[in-house]
């Protein structure tokens, strides 16, 4: 069975919500969720408006997809919120929604959300900016200087932006299924089989990241703002405001092009927009895992894509386990015999036999980062791992009372050592390796 040793495109994109990932192929989008009670609901539903010519335009595209995507994200995001909402009464604002537009209430909240959200990122990345930099004015005469402040105050107020909203407890756990939604897409077009063990195994940064688009529109605005150049104030901010479409349309085509070529040169120009993922997702746990591949089964045939891309035989049985065979060799380690074997060898072949299998049960162990966010995987292999590290804490047990009862047989021998040790700034102690 042969495999081929690329990555593929496959066009897939995503969105974290909460509790939950919305995943999209095509005309298709499907959204995962996991209920209080720990259950996934899954939604699934169309993309009527990629069928349209607006979306199939080079540049105009990028602006018609990001507004589409918009829309999409705010409503899987409402649709994720409901199951966690504390309460169900309307609000008057809604009634009168209800009251004026009837079933297509739902429709114009989202529309006026979306509008809402593009005015206050127009206002914060190019209107704050602009303004900043007008007052540098009075101390500054350089036109070039100013354009480069202007994008330097741009660039600041985007970063902090990001990592003033990553420091949110709520927001966290969004970006942990980020990073889930991120894995499965990487474990995916890298020719890997779709399951939990593979998909942690994957890196949770991706070149088709919004991070990165949000970030390639801040420096594209950059560049574009320190060639065309007005002398008005006003013209300025009219200028500004007028070109923020084509910015959106150039910097989406650089990020269709990140997708779909892996060489240095798109590898270098997506290197500051994967590093600033660093901020905006985190190492998600398995039972978010779950629910990224619940959602992208919902859109995508991954079998089928593995078969036509990756030379993998459907037909052949345990293809789609291949992945784990390794893993599963390297889990069938068992300290606790090691420790049990070597008991009665003498206390430096103790002490060093000891390390090793601390090294092995920390990289099998998959819920290390996820911890710290006050999430309860409840999955068995997790409590493997817990049980392998009580096994080894067991075996370390029975070498030190292995020792003990050396020293208590030979306390001569005991003396000379620790008069051969005194000559050394400290002693090995197994106590220091756990």
């Amino acid at each position: 069975m042969g495999k081929k040793n690329k990555k593929c495109y496959s066009g897939i994109g995503g969105q974290a919500v909460m509790e939950g990932i919305m995943m999209r192929n095509k005309n298709r989008y499907s959204i995962a969720v996991r209920k209080p009670d720990q259950s996934i609901e899954i939604q699934t539903g169309d993309c009527k408006q990629t069928t349209t010519v607006w979306s199939k335009i080079p540049f105009v595209r990028g602006v018609y997809n990001f507004i589409d995507s918009l829309t999409i994200g705010i409503k899987a995001m409402s649709y994720s919120a409901e199951f966690y909402a504390e309460g169900d009464e309307e609000t008057a604002f809604d009634r009168f929604l209800i009251k004026i537009f009837g079933a297509k209430a739902e429709k114009v909240i989202v529309g006026m959300t979306v509008a809402f959200g593009l005015l206050l990122a127009v206002a914060l990345f190019f209107v704050l900016p602009w303004f900043l930099s007008a007052l540098l004015e009075r101390f500054i005469s350089n036109a070039s200087l100013i354009a480069i402040l202007e994008g330097v105050i741009r660039l600041t107020i985007f970063i902090v932006y990001v990592l003033s909203i990553s420091l949110m407890k709520d927001i966290r756990r969004v970006f942990m299924y980020h990073g889930a939604e991120h894995k499965c897409i990487n474990c995916i077009e890298n020719g890997k089989s779709l399951n939990v063990k593979n998909i942690m195994k994957s890196s949770r940064m991706h070149k088709r990241c919004g991070t990165s688009f949000l970030l390639i529109v801040m420096v594209i605005s950059i560049v574009l703002f320190f060639f065309i150049r007005v002398d008005t104030a006003w013209m300025r901010l009219l200028l500004r405001l007028a070109l923020v479409p084509v910015i959106a349309g150039i910097s989406y085509e650089i990020l269709r092009l990140a997708g779909k070529f892996d060489n240095w040169f798109i590898n270098l120009i997506s290197a500051p927009g994967v590093a600033l993922q660093l901020l905006t997702t985190r190492e998600p746990d398995e039972q978010m895992v779950e629910v990224a591949i619940k959602s992208i089964e919902a859109v995508f045939d991954w079998k089928k894509y593995l078969s036509e891309n990756f030379e993998y035989d459907p037909s052949e049985e345990g293809w789609l386990d291949e992945d784990d065979a390794d893993e599963d060799e390297f889990e069938t380690v068992a300290p606790m015999n090691v420790a049990e074997e070597k008991a009665d060898d003498t206390e430096e072949e103790n002490t060093f036999e000891s390390i090793e299998p601390v090294k092995e049960t920390i990289t099998i162990e998959p819920e290390s980062e996820s911890a710290g966010a006050d999430v309860d995987a409840g999955d068995d292999e997790g409590d493997n791992d817990v049980d392998a590290n009580d096994s080894f804490d067991d075996g370390d047990d029975d070498a030190d009372d292995s020792s003990d009862d050396g020293d208590d047989d030979d306390e001569t021998s005991v003396e000379e050592l620790n008069r051969l040790l005194d000559g050394f700034t400290g002693r090995i102690d197994l106590g220091d390796y756990r």
